[in-house]
């Protein structure tokens, strides 16, 4: 299988914490660790299988995994490669804005030196 690529990644990150359940879900995790199903359903006002399904859209979207089983318990914990892949994206764009900011910057620096130039060969009243 071929790894997404980074516009890909970022988006399915953005997908997934648009959903307020997702993000605290996300957050539990990053607060306790490992979790099942079950351990975060009883922490958040979700029905065990709102959970698991928010759970499988967050793990399609590479920002948890299954770790290994205990039992019948299958613990999920964080993988933050996704959010790095999501923030390298938005820098990089970041970086698009600033080069462009710059430019307009440096434009307009350049009309106003051009407008007192032309400005100092009329005389004033």
């Amino acid at each position: 299988m071929r790894p997404p690529d980074s516009e890909g990644q970022a988006v399915a990150v953005f997908a997934a914490l648009t959903d307020p359940t997702r993000r605290a879900l996300l957050e539990e995790l990053a607060r306790g660790g490992p979790a099942t199903v079950t351990d975060l359903a009883r922490r958040l006002p979700v029905s065990r299988q709102a959970v698991a399904k928010h759970l499988g859209q967050l793990a399609e979207a590479g920002l948890i995994s299954t770790g290994e089983p205990v039992g019948r318990r299958h613990p999920y914990r964080l993988e933050p490669a996704a959010i790095r892949t999501a923030q390298v994206w938005l820098a990089r764009l970041a970086n698009r804005w600033d080069d462009r900011l710059a430019a307009l910057e440096h434009a307009l620096d350049a009309t106003d030196i051009d407008a007192t130039d032309t400005n100092q060969g009329v005389a004033q009243p």
